[in-house]
């Protein structure tokens, strides 16, 4: 399966250039057989806080259809991310579309970033996504969540590969490195983490997308630059390590859950 990482600088609260940048990174994909792209959180707005102005009814959203019509076009998956705005209550998304524009997935994530602004304009999801793309099962997660393994570990008992869409700042850049690979190994799957580039809101981002194996071997590191970058996964990699080193079926998660349980009763 061949990924692409779409590393883009979007600006912030920009749509309609964005949308440009991305129609014609999805046109390079079309050239290169790209069967997935991937681009950050909040695709063409940036981590905007203003989801009143910037949110979208997913029934008449610009950004699906947008993204719906660029991958008929051109005959790619695309995972994109967009701050969702409905009877009052936002939420921040990532969207999963297939080569057909078909809507495969529809993640609400599950930690708005409390550290921050996000979890005063954002209501948290309760749902895990699982989706498959040329027949490689997939669970879509945003930014934040990384720092939660539990979700993950619940994700790759289907999934086989798992995407992080981020706005992640320069700032803490070493822990989104170094989460995303302690998720692969932990988890025994292919992990992809795409950032963004540039500045927007007052924040600065480095990008370092990333494409990483079931052992946690790095096969792409991205780092400042912007565009389409490409890396191939062979899904055989998952099963051949679960097999040859059968880390999930020694968890407990039964006795893990006894455990707090029994923590939260003292």
């Amino acid at each position: 399966m061949k990924i692409g990482l779409g590393q883009i600088d979007m600006g912030f609260e920009e749509k309609e250039s964005a949308m440009h940048l991305c129609s014609h990174l999805l046109a390079e994909a079309n050239q290169k057989a790209v069967d997935l792209v991937v681009f950050p959180e909040m695709t063409l707005t940036g981590f905007t806080m203003n989801p009143q102005e910037f949110g979208e009814e997913r029934a008449q959203s610009q950004t699906i259809a947008f993204f719906q019509e660029e991958a008929r076009k051109n005959s790619v998956a695309i995972c994109f991310g967009l701050p969702v705005h409905e009877n009052g209550v936002s939420t921040n998304h990532c969207i999963v579309v297939d080569e057909n524009g078909t809507l495969l997935a529809d993640y609400a994530k599950i930690h708005p970033f409390s550290y921050g602004a996000e979890a005063k304009h954002y209501i948290g999801g309760e749902e895990i996504q699982f989706c498959q793309i040329k027949g490689v099962p997939l669970t879509p997660f945003i930014c934040y969540d990384l720092r939660f393994p539990e979700i993950f570990q619940i994700a790759s008992e289907r999934s086989r590969l798992i995407t992080v869409i981020a706005n992640w700042p320069t700032s803490r850049r070493e822990h989104w490195m170094t989460l995303l690979q302690a998720r692969a190994i932990e988890n025994q799957c292919f992990l992809i983490g795409v950032n963004r580039t540039g500045n927007g809101g007052g924040l600065s981002y480095n990008g370092d997308s990333m494409l990483i194996s079931p052992s946690g071997e790095i096969i792409s590191h991205i780092e400042k630059d912007s565009g389409l970058f490409t890396a191939e996964i062979d899904l055989a990699a998952v099963s051949s390590l679960r097999e040859s080193f059968p880390l999930k079926a020694d968890r407990k998660p039964a006795l893990y859950y006894a455990l707090w349980q029994a923590q939260h009763r003292k």
